[in-house]
């Protein structure tokens, strides 16, 4: 798969199919409110200060009432607190949190994001048909740890990286890509936004965009620039990402598409045969040139 360049038809049309599939999205304004606030300036590399361009939250409000009532989000949420996230300290996986990551794939496969994205997989070789060697590929790809840091034990593996966040060295924020762990750090006053991030002033994103680009710190780390899909359910996260990862082999696959209103460079680090991180970044929304 070629990096960045046109856009991919083909997986556009694709990903398309997935987000009108996407019945567990939240509705911006009506499920949760954000405030986007100021612009977010330039953080130099290795700095831990980062102006602050957002006095308040990123989420005014979030309807968790109807987050919890949702099987894919619950699940999600109760793989949340199951990782140590600074990088270089192993991972020991209870016999409960394995459960609890085979109820979160369960309940995704049987979403008709993930029953799509599996058709597709398999139309193009990369899966197996049968329902649960998929859930065993997808468990290879998201949950089988791994060595991040050299010398460590088993620290670190997809799902922790993109949707939970970690820290390396203590000197730096990694992954965190996912607004559920955003909203739900936020509110427990372990993440402080500083901004949207965009190119100039006049590109400033809607509070009803789905896809954002964002700078915060965490543990009191910056994470100069982050993107990250918004409302949006884990199972179509994980679909695309797993589908991107799947069709390339490349060591860093960039694909740019074009979702629903949103222009996107969708962003993809192989760790092996697993998931090193993932990521969207937004080109443009609404026909704006960002």
């Amino acid at each position: 798969m070629a990096r960045g360049g046109d856009v991919n038809q083909e997986l556009s049309e694709l990903l398309n199919e997935l987000w009108r599939s996407d019945v567990n999205r939240l509705k911006p304004g009506t499920d949760y409110t954000i405030n986007l606030q100021g612009r977010a300036g330039y953080v130099a590399r290795g700095s831990n200060y980062a102006r602050d361009k957002a006095r308040e939250s990123l989420f005014s409000y979030v309807n968790e009432d109807k987050l919890k009532s949702i099987e894919t989000y619950a699940h999600f949420i109760s793989l949340l607190d199951n990782y140590e996230t600074s990088t270089g300290v192993s991972e020991i996986v209870t016999s409960e949190e394995m459960r609890e990551n085979h109820l979160f794939l369960d309940a995704i496969l049987e979403t008709d994001v993930m029953k799509c994205a599996h058709k597709y997989l398999v139309s193009k070789g990369q899966s197996p048909s049968d329902p649960m060697q998929f859930k065993r590929q997808l468990y290879d790809i998201w949950f089988r740890l791994y060595h991040r840091e050299r010398g460590g034990g088993e620290d670190s593996c997809g799902f922790e990286h993109v949707f939970v966040g970690e820290t390396k060295y203590g000197r730096e924020v990694m992954g965190l890509h996912n607004w559920v762990q955003f909203y739900l750090q936020e509110k427990h006053d372990h993440i402080d936004y500083k901004g949207y991030k965009a190119r100039a002033n006049k590109d400033t994103p809607d509070e009803d965009d789905h896809v954002l680009n964002l700078q915060f710190s965490w543990k009191g780390l910056v994470k100069p620039v982050g993107g990250s899909f918004i409302g949006v359910s884990p199972e179509f996260e994980l679909a695309v990402f797993t589908i991107i990862f799947l069709v390339s082999t490349e060591k860093m696959t960039s694909v740019v598409v074009k979702v629903d209103e949103y222009m996107l460079e969708l962003v993809v680090y192989r760790h092996g045969r697993a998931i090193g991180t993932s990521f969207p970044k937004l080109i443009s929304s609404n026909n704006k040139d960002l």
